[in-house]
């Protein structure tokens, strides 16, 4: 598994800690909330993406692009959780691979759950979990924007493994993903999620209450099967027109064009960033 959010370490005892209780929810999750009154058109990108803990050199990107197997690669933009040095994260980059024909995913890793055992350097409480919300929300838009990606594009928040089943937890988790994705829309940035579709993931796939909850939703099940609708874990009806992606691939170790990089695999139907 590469350590790209927590320490490799601490995502294994979180994964292993998350609940796996079955749950089905129904209904269609609104693409944007539109606390604007005008918001740019999505740009949608479907196709292979990659996301690895560091972006690349300016140099592998190009050389992976002539490879034409990817189309999309996700960064990591922001958060106090972020696991790894961003050298080559720059707006100057954003724009020159963006030119090369590259979709770009951004991620922010936000605040982790109060149960989670792994250690991070930023936490939530039921306390705390709303006002965080805020105040990740605004430094993901202020980054975003910083690396020239323009209102309309999407944030991904990533959220790793927890119990689920804890309800004061959970309960907690889902008032920070409310409040970071009402801060993202009022400032006209679509809101997306990454977790696991067996904890993280399935606590916004399967809450009851679809108010402000992310309009894209990218799960974690390394199940080796690039798809976003064959193994989608719950109702069909969520998540609908183009706002699903699947980490089907972890830790794969590639060399296009000749640079050789450790990637996660991910078959990719949602938005993208607006970029220049």
């Amino acid at each position: 598994m590469s350590r790209h959010r927590l320490s490799k370490k601490g995502r294994y005892i979180a994964w292993g800690t998350a609940a796996a209780v079955a749950v089905v929810s129904s209904g269609v999750v609104a693409q944007t909330s539109m606390a604007a009154t005008t918001w740019p058109a999505q740009k949608t990108f479907t196709g292979q993406a990659f996301d690895t803990c560091t972006a690349p050199s300016l140099a592998a990107m190009k050389a992976w692009k002539s490879d034409a197997f990817y189309g999309g690669a996700a960064v990591y933009i922001g958060g106090k959780n972020r696991g790894c040095a961003q050298p080559n994260l720059t707006s100057s980059w954003v724009k020159s691979v963006n030119s090369a024909g590259w979709k770009l995913i951004p991620l922010y890793v936000g605040a982790q759950p109060p149960c989670q055992k792994s250690a991070n350097p930023e936490k939530l409480t039921a306390s705390t979990a709303a006002s965080l919300g805020v105040k990740d929300g605004n430094d993901a838009v202020a980054r975003a924007a910083a690396l020239g990606m323009k209102p309309g594009s999407p944030v991904y928040l990533d959220i790793e493994p927890y119990t689920i089943t804890d309800k004061a937890c959970n309960d907690a988790v889902l008032s920070y993903v409310r409040s970071f994705t009402r801060t993202l829309r009022a400032k006209t940035y679509r809101a997306g999620f990454y977790g696991f579709s067996s904890s993280s993931a399935k606590a916004v796939a399967t809450a009851a209450n679809r108010t402000d909850l992310p309009g894209n939703l990218w799960y974690a099940l390394w199940d080796g099967k690039p798809t976003t609708t064959t193994d989608w874990p719950w109702s069909k009806t969520l998540y609908t027109d183009h706002s699903r992606a699947h980490q089907y691939k972890v830790n794969s170790k590639e060399t296009r064009g000749g640079h050789t990089l450790t990637v996660d695999r991910d078959a990719w139907d949602a938005p993208v960033a607006l970029v220049g």
